[in-house]
């Protein structure tokens, strides 16, 4: 329908999007996008949280003022105990027995050096000591929780590569994986650039995505499969085409999956960073809602266009693609006509085929007029007998 708008073209698959033939555009921005990343580990790195860097934790009544008055006197306390003695994250949470406390994250401090910085909180504020709680977190902790994300990780994608070679062929596979490290080098990408808290939280969230991000590759390249199988025995059109037209076709249910899962996401992240102020909830949603959506860009610019780009190179498809490339510029110089020439295991077929038609086009169509009838025997416009034109009923010798 010539007037029909985007939104429900792109829901009936007929937007006609030209994502695959773009891929050298898409693979360019990824390649920049890398070196981005890249460079920000390198000059920037990360922001652990203490789980990871090590450090204190002090927590003061909230009855003693704002979370602004508290950070900033905690930081002067500290900036007197020694140089590199700093709040790193201040933020409001619950506490222990349901009353709302202040939890200062500061670097590494010793114990003489926890100890007088709570101490010069309690004097600051007039109230007691045992009133500011805190405790120590070790780096060794962080580490631990490193090495084993980073070995769920490996068997995470081991497991799934092993799966995608199953399910579908080794291209797909290592497309869907090429996939998942973006993802995952995009969203650590976002989170050094922009200075976000590395915690064990995020950690979680990072092995979370990855489901979401295989999930959705999986649904595109479903589609591809049904689009391709069988694609060699004829000369409409080539991989690269049944692969955009699959894209355009699963590209709205990628949409809406993305959309459905990033709502419950922002609400995570909205009611824990504003207002339940909730650091857990806050970093895992952070994590979440940032990889979910690099997860759909993904699975759309980047996974489908590598696969064309790696089946493009199997001599088997490389054959099919010169083929529709000759019978289109056949066409187009207009030595055969747009119907694809029969294969030789279809000629059977198609004699039986003729035969049945010849057969079907004697009959008469239903409503059509009956034909007037025939001498019995006539032949040739000849009456029957084959004596009718001679004399006196002469015989033919």
């Amino acid at each position: 329908m010539a007037g029909s708008s985007l939104a429900n073209r792109l829901y009936r698959g007929e937007a006609g999007l030209n994502v695959v033939g773009r891929r050298k555009l898409w693979f360019t921005v990824a390649g920049a996008l890398v070196l981005l990343a890249l460079a920000s580990f390198l000059i920037r790195g990360f922001n652990p949280g203490i789980e990871f860097a090590g450090g204190n934790v002090l927590r003061v009544p909230t009855s003693v003022g704002t979370l602004e008055d508290v950070e900033a006197r905690t930081g002067t306390i500290l900036s007197g105990l020694g140089a590199e003695a700093k709040v790193v994250t201040a933020q409001e949470v619950g506490g222990e027995t349901g009353g709302a406390v202040y939890e200062l994250k500061t670097t590494q401090l010793d114990q003489e050096q926890d100890r007088a910085a709570r101490a010069g909180l309690a004097e600051a504020y007039g109230i007691n000591v045992d009133q500011i709680s805190g405790d120590r977190v070790s780096k060794a902790w962080g580490d631990q929780v490193t090495d084993r994300a980073l070995l769920g990780l490996v068997i995470f994608l081991a497991v799934v590569s092993i799966y995608l070679v199953l399910r579908f062929e080794w291209q797909m596979a290592v497309a869907a994986i090429a996939s998942l490290v973006m993802n995952l080098v995009l969203t650590a990408g976002i989170y050094s650039l922009v200075g976000l808290e590395v915690t064990p939280s995020t950690v979680i969230g990072f092995l979370t995505i990855l489901g979401f991000a295989l999930y959705d590759v999986v649904v595109v390249f479903d589609k591809v499969q049904e689009n391709t199988r069988g694609i060699t025995a004829n000369s409409n059109q080539t991989y690269g085409e049944a692969a955009n037209l699959a894209l355009n076709q699963s590209l709205m249910r990628s949409f809406n999956t993305s959309v459905v899962a990033l709502l419950p996401v922002g609400s995570i992240l909205f009611i824990g960073a504003f207002l339940l102020g909730a650091g857990t909830l806050k970093d895992l949603g952070l994590v979440l809602f940032v990889g979910m959506a690099v997860a759909f860009l993904t699975s759309i610019l980047l996974a489908t266009p590598l696969l064309v780009l790696l089946k493009n190179r199997d001599p088997r498809i490389q054959a099919h693609n010169k083929r529709v490339a000759a019978r289109r510029s056949s066409i187009a110089r207009g030595e055969t006509t747009g119907k694809p020439a029969p294969r030789a295991d279809e000629d059977a077929e198609e004699a039986v085929d003729g035969e049945s038609a010849a057969l079907a086009g004697a009959a008469p169509k239903v409503g059509a007029r009956p034909a007037a009838k025939r001498p019995t025997g006539a032949r040739g416009g000849r009456p029957a007998g084959g004596s009718g034109n001679r004399p006196g009923g002469a015989k033919r010798r």
